[in-house]
């Protein structure tokens, strides 16, 4: 047998809503409410008037709206039928809590990020740490502190207070006067806000005109293998204290600004570095030794790079341990760093050769032999020359190793082509080699280039190479000339005819007997 159903009272589901809502008539009187509704505004009353009881944003609106009520957010509908209207209230508190931290989310999303192209923006260590304690002061607290390391005794340090400049200085402290200073410095976890005393802070922490700090966060600066530093943040006065999320949120700044410094460091030892090695790298400053001038220039393949394949030196008569000056000029396979490379090691062991220096086939043999240990994928060639200082004119004996031959340019105007060749540097067992004597009268010079000269390539069409007949011609100008203006007339012209182009490695160094000085006329 079926059990009659009974039907629920109509008003249950109105009264049990979860829902708080208000019937209001026309004259607007409160005509109903529900359970919710009558906990929410204890005040309201059916028959009285709508304003009384509940707040004004509620009874002054006339459709959506939304409000605070008994500590919470709420969204107000009016739904109006049969010459009433319906309020229906809907609980917003978990969503505008929602709502407001995924805003603040993004905010710190979007200052993370410009706070990462802040702090790239340079790679210089002391920008990056006064960029780091800028923006922690403006984002993160009412000032900001940042260490770094100690170098040579003294931490370099940027405090910033928010609204003010930064100051940078040098401190000589002693980390563990802050208590978590010393372990954010060496990289350890921070320590919570709420275990450091604010009263308790050194001097030197608080920037000045800051007053009395009255919370504390200590956070490590995250570096690349090595801690950069450490971020010290401050609040003073009716600042509140640093929540447990605010704690995090400057963790996250604070590797953004430790990868950034770390960075800068890194560039700036790298820097460091690079300029001590290129210092015994780049092509020396050449003058008159003994009586004889000499000039050089060069230029890289790459005009970014100051180091190539080419190379010159000179070393005087007091190097080689006789009485002649010896003026090389080299040509490595290959160019940029690579290049570069070899190119230190041939002028190491060149100069560690240079007792023999009189015997040009023995020198050249002896690097030869020393290339051939190497790995044998790189080969050189060489212009040894030779000089001395014989009356008014130069004595130079020159030994090309499979170099262009050199060039010279006599009084009158007439260039000379060396006899001397050989075998390449580095490529067979053993080498080759055909020395020549020359004398250079007063006024006339000789000319050691690589072949990155008449190789280059350029002109009207930029496909014609500038060709001994062009290098020859410029010699032909350049008699009379001291050794200087030959070298940069040589360059000059090979720079005009390449252009923008690209090109290979180009280096002259020129050989010049000094012109004999006019006398004054004998009364």
């Amino acid at each position: 047998m079926t059990e009659p159903v009974i039907a629920a009272p109509a008003g249950r589901s109105w009264d049990t809503a979860p829902s708080p809502a208000l019937v209001v008539d026309g004259d607007g009187n409160v005509r109903d409410l529900n359970d919710a509704a009558r906990a929410l505004f204890p005040e309201a009353r059916q028959g009285l008037p709508f304003r009384h009881g509940v707040p004004s944003w509620l009874s002054d609106a006339d459709g959506l709206v939304r409000g605070e009520t008994g500590g919470r957010s709420w969204t107000a509908s009016r739904v109006p039928h049969d010459g009433v209207v319906t309020w229906w209230l809907t609980d917003e508190t978990e969503a505008e809590a929602a709502r407001d931290l995924l805003r603040q989310e993004r905010q710190r999303v979007a200052f993370l990020t410009d706070a990462s192209a802040a702090l790239l923006s340079s790679l210089n260590v002391e920008r990056s740490i006064e960029v780091a304690a800028r923006l922690a002061a403006e984002h993160l607290a009412g000032a900001a502190v940042v260490l770094a390391p100690p170098v040579q005794g003294a931490h370099p340090a940027a405090a910033c207070v928010r609204g003010q400049a930064v100051s940078l200085s040098r401190l000589t402290i002693e980390p563990a006067e802050l208590p978590g200073l010393d372990e954010a410095l060496r990289g350890f976890p921070p320590v919570p806000s709420r275990w450091l005393d604010p009263g308790a802070a050194p001097s030197w922490v608080l920037p000045a005109g800051f007053g009395p700090a009255t919370s504390i966060v200590v956070t490590p600066l995250p570096g690349h293998g090595v801690p950069a530093g450490a971020l010290i943040l401050l609040r003073t006065g009716d600042q509140a204290v640093f929540t447990e999320q605010e704690e995090i949120f400057a963790r996250l700044f604070a590797a953004r600004a430790g990868a950034a410094i770390s960075a800068a460091r890194m560039f700036a030892h790298q820097a460091s570095t690079t300029e001590t090695l290129m210092r015994e790298l780049l092509p020396p400053r050449l003058e008159q030794l003994g009586g004889v001038e000499f000039a050089g220039r060069y230029r890289p393949a790459q005009d970014e790079d100051r180091i190539g394949g080419d190379f010159y030196d000179v070393h005087s008569a007091v190097d080689t341990g006789g009485k002649e000056s010896l003026a090389v000029l080299g040509d490595v396979c290959g160019k940029g760093l690579d290049a570069a490379v070899l190119t230190g090691k041939i002028r190491t062991t060149l100069r560690a050769l240079l007792p023999i220096a009189e015997d040009h086939h023995r020198l050249l043999s002896l690097l030869n032999a020393s290339l051939l240990s190497q790995d044998g994928s790189r080969f050189a060639t060489l212009a040894l020359a030779s000089s001395r200082r014989e009356g008014d004119g130069v004595w130079v004996r020159l030994t090309c190793a499979g170099h262009p031959p050199p060039l010279v340019v006599r009084s009158d105007g007439a260039v000379e082509e060396v006899d001397t060749g050989g075998t390449l540097i580095g490529v067979l067992p053993s080498i080759r080699t055909r020395s020549a004597e020359i004398l250079l009268a007063p006024g006339e010079s000789c000319l050691l280039y690589t072949d990155g000269i008449v190789e280059a390539r350029g002109g009207p069409l930029g496909d014609e190479m500038f060709g001994e007949d062009r290098l020859i011609a410029a010699m032909a100008e350049c008699a009379g000339l001291t050794a200087e203006a030959v070298a940069e007339r040589v360059h000059m012209l090979a720079a005009q005819w390449i252009g923008r182009r690209s090109h290979d490695d180009m280096a002259v160094l020129v050989i010049t007997a000094p012109p004999i000085p006019l006398r004054p006329a004998t009364p």
